[in-house]
Formats: structure tokens, sequence, C-alpha cells
């Protein structure tokens, strides 16, 4: 890849521009005409290096979501991984190394149609469903660092704090609208946010106080550059677990999710006696062996050594997609 298009995918990923024409801003700060930058983008979006640009939104603030896994025998796998991937709900579902093999996130607009999902995808598949969701997180961020560069996280002023001026609360029924027409990313056009609101029926401003307000109440995550990982060159990829006292979790998630190969960390319930693990972590790394240094090290420096972990390498990737919070008319 050009130098161009790895600052443009790894410059972006977070603070992207609310102003009315954003890629005419980041190419005013890359030195490049507009044309130049959407073209790009459009490219690398076709060949699936990026999966969208726009906002990416914290779990459990908007709707309801979970981490779901099931155990299948490997004869049906494909089969079932198909079934879950073709709900609308479900918008990642892979495959990992472990006896319960098939992990999945699904999203729906509210916790009754989520469990009425996970309960559907049981009494068709024949096969019981963990339902792990989200109690409290320490770190969610799924940006990837491309350039190797050695900028800290501490060193970065958050979307929070770099919205935080600008937000005017909207409706609820605007708020909804803005939502489900931001969900799968923004237009690749030179007025984005006047083609959102065109869709939703709101002033290209209003969009942008909307977009503002939600970062700024911490329901938007953050907003740039949504990059593929595996096409990027990250090809071990691993859930790892971790069985952690109850009094202690909360201390050693914050302590993990320090650590710069971390893009998750956060706490989910135990389902026992099937499933005894309250700490979760997703590591991204070029190789496996990388990973399993990085793992070694954390449990290290942590101080969690005598508590039992499992890594839990990802196969393959049946479904990646940005969840759709929102239904269309229409859809099911």
């Amino acid at each position: 890849m050009t130098e161009f298009g790895l600052h443009l995918l790894n410059d972006f990923q977070h603070d992207f521009p609310l102003v009315p024409a954003p890629f005419a801003e980041i190419a005013a700060r890359l030195g490049v005409s507009e044309a130049r930058v959407l073209a790009m983008l459009v490219r690398l979006q076709a060949g699936g290096k990026v999966s969208r640009v726009g906002a990416v939104f914290r779990p459990h603030s908007v709707g309801a979501s979970t981490l779901a896994a099931m155990a299948i025998p490997p004869d049906r796998l494909d089969e079932v991984a198909a079934l879950v991937s073709a709900y609308a709900e479900v918008n990642h579902n892979y495959e990992r190394e472990h006896r319960f093999n098939l992990w999945f996130v699904a999203t729906a607009d509210d916790e009754a149609n989520l469990r009425a999902v996970l309960h559907d995808i049981e009494n068709r598949s024949g096969h019981p469903v963990l339902h792990l969701p989200l109690l409290e997180d320490y770190h969610i961020d799924l940006g990837f660092d491309l350039m190797q560069s050695q900028r800290r996280r501490s060193e970065g002023r958050g979307v929070e704090a770099l919205y935080a001026v600008a937000g005017n609360a909207l409706p609820q029924a605007a708020e909804t609208a803005l939502i489900g027409a931001v969900q799968h990313g923004l237009p690749l056009v030179s007025r984005p946010y006047a083609a959102i609101g065109a869709a939703a029926g709101l002033s290209e401003s209003a969009v942008i106080s909307g977009l503002a307000e939600l970062a700024r109440q911490g329901v938007i995550k953050r907003m740039g550059v949504v990059v593929r990982h595996h096409e990027l060159g990250y090809r071990a990829n691993a859930m790892v677990v971790w069985d952690i006292p109850d009094g202690q979790v909360a201390a050693l998630g914050r302590c993990i999710g320090r650590f710069d190969c971390v893009t998750l960390c956060y706490r989910r319930p135990r389902r026992l006696p099937e499933w005894r693990y309250n700490l979760f972590s997703m590591i991204h790394g070029c190789d496996r062996d990388a990973v399993l240094a990085q793992v070694d090290d954390m449990r290290r420096r942590c101080g969690i050594e005598a508590y039992q972990h499992e890594v839990l390498f990802s196969r393959r990737r049946f479904k990646q997609r940005g969840a759709c919070y929102v239904a269309a008319a229409g859809a099911r």
C-alpha cells in the first residue's frame, strides 16, 4: 500500500472530522485532493480492507447486544454457521479453537427481541446457545496501528473529549432515525452528513450536532475509518478468556486493557457448569507466536499467572459487518 493509503487508514480511525466536508478536511491534512481521498476509500472498501467509514457504537448504549457461543459437531459446523449468519441481527460470526467452536455477536432493538433471536437459533439448530452479555467494559477500541507508531492510548483525546463542545440533543424519534441512517457507515460523497440528513429527515447541521452529542454521551465510541484487520495483516485473532476472582476482575481487567495489543477487554457472566470464565480480551497480531508471547507478558505483568485462562484463536470468519441497531422498514 502507498504511504498515502497507509496514512488514510491509520490516522483517521479515530477523531473523524464532524464538519460539512470531512473528506476535504482529511485531504487538506494529507496534502492531496478530496477526489483522491474518496477514490482511495471506495477502492479500499471494494477490496475488503475497509468495512465502512463512520460511527462505532458502545455496546448496550443502543438496543441490546450479546456475545453468544455454541458447541457444534464439526460435521454440522458449516450448516449451523450459515443458519446463524443469515440472521440480520448477527453481525460477527467466527469459528474458534475450542469445544465451544461457534461464536457470534447479535444485536436487537431490545432485550426481549434479542432473546427471541437466540431462542430461535437454538430451536432451528438443535443446539443450546450461551448468552454472554457485556457486564462491564475496561477497554473497547478496535483501532489498529498500521504504522507501528509510538503514540500511546493515554495521549489520544478520545471521541468524547473531541466532540464535547458541539452537541445538541435530538428528539428521540430523530435520534433513532439518525442512528438508523449512520449504522452502516457514511456515504463516500463530498457532503456525507447532508446525504445522511436527507435519509433521516434532518438538516446537515442537525446530523453533525446530533452525532457530536451521541459521542459526548459515550453512545458513539469512535468515529472514523473501520478497517478489516485480517485483510491488513492481523491474521492471528485470539479471544483470551480468564477465570478471575469476582472481587479482582475490575482491577485486572483494567490492567489487561492497558496493553497496546488488546483491542477489547470486558467482563461477561459465567455460565456454570458449561463456562467458567468471566473476563474476555481480544488480541490481534500478525502471527500466532506473537499473540501467545503477548499473553504470557500480560500474565506476568498483571500478576495473573495463577488464574486459569484459555486462548481461542479464530479459524474462520463466517460474517463480519457493522451491527444493525435500527431495523429498516419491513425487515425481519
